[in-house]
């Protein structure tokens, strides 16, 4: 297909000094950013562009900024001319996967996720835990050994289906440490803990979700004027109870990114953009299939790349 899937980060793709580029650049990014200040009460200019980093990756203060960010990148590519096909959002970026398809305006997108760092915070300070990466290994082989926990009486679930050499188990920082011995015994070695302040897509975030709902249900989204895969369910949703729906089951549940990016692929879709900070799912995107084209943008110089590339 001629054309681009705009795929989203979430929260980890955050860095200090995100942004700064295209705010000094472009009137339509700084516009988005006094507007996102005035509407939660955040100075985000000095969030994004100087931290401390101890702040800005507060779940409460990260999600909105990311957020941010994703927009401001999306706004700068649609001024050159260049508008998404498709789109998807990884976790949090699904929100932004929805503004860009047209599903909510950038007021509710700003408050939604908002709303969903504060619950998401919520949930963790009461319930603590963590996340860790588990790589190169069998997702098969990663699921056995969560069930072998479970028996064990130890909560660990997958997180996020990344790529087919990645899975991340979310818990409490006790029972991924009890699920980190058993993956060792297995003989998977590749086990990164990651720095983040919560269980995030799991049990534990039930109450989060239960939060989501009570603002989702208040929330008008329409219907998406582009396709749009959702994280719960590997595939297209467009209907806007359904998008509710998965965005409220998203918080507790896992991401299933190697499902949306192949389904992508087997219907055509060849060439993909990453419209937020650093280059995370790029590199995903890299372990599921070399044969499409991924570009990442998220200040001027990759934007450039960008332009030169489809020349």
């Amino acid at each position: 297909m001629n054309g681009f899937v705009f795929l989203f980060p979430g929260q980890g793709s955050q860095y200090v000094g995100m942004g700064k580029d295209f705010y000094e650049n472009y009137p339509a990014v700084r516009e988005i950013f006094e507007q996102a200040s005035e509407l939660l009460c955040i100075d985000f200019k000095q969030l994004c562009f100087s931290g401390p980093e101890s702040t800005l990756i507060q779940t409460e203060n990260v999600q909105p900024s990311v957020t941010l960010i994703n927009a401001a990148c999306f706004k700068v590519l649609k001024e050159e001319g260049i508008n998404p096909l498709a789109s998807a959002g990884h976790s949090l970026g699904e929100y932004s996967a929805l503004f860009a398809s047209g599903a909510i305006d950038f007021a509710a997108l700003m408050k939604l996720t908002g709303e969903r760092g504060r619950f998401m915070k919520e949930a963790s300070d009461k319930t603590p835990g963590g996340m860790i990466a588990v790589m190169g290994s069998d997702i098969e082989k990663v699921r056995e050994v969560c069930k072998k926990a479970e028996d064990d009486n130890c909560l660990v679930e997958i997180a996020n289906y990344n790529s087919p050499k990645q899975v991340i188990l979310t818990g409490s920082k006790a029972d991924l440490d009890k699920a980190t011995e058993l993956l060792k015994k297995e003989g998977i070695k590749l086990i990164i803990p990651l720095k983040v302040s919560g269980p995030w897509h799991s049990r534990f975030m039930h109450d989060a979700s239960i939060k989501m709902e009570g603002i989702l249900k208040e929330q008008e989204i329409k219907k998406p004027i582009i396709p749009i895969i959702a994280n719960t369910t590997g595939d297209y949703e467009s209907e806007p109870e359904e998008i509710k729906k998965n965005l409220i089951n998203q918080i507790k549940s896992p991401v299933l990114w190697v499902n949306s990016m192949e389904r992508f692929i087997k219907d055509g879709y060849t060439d993909f953009i990453e419209v937020g900070p650093k280059s995370v799912l790029s590199g995903l995107m890299k372990e599921i299939n070399k044969d499409v084209r991924i570009f990442n943008v998220e200040n001027t110089i990759s934007l450039r790349k960008l332009v030169e590339g489809i020349k």
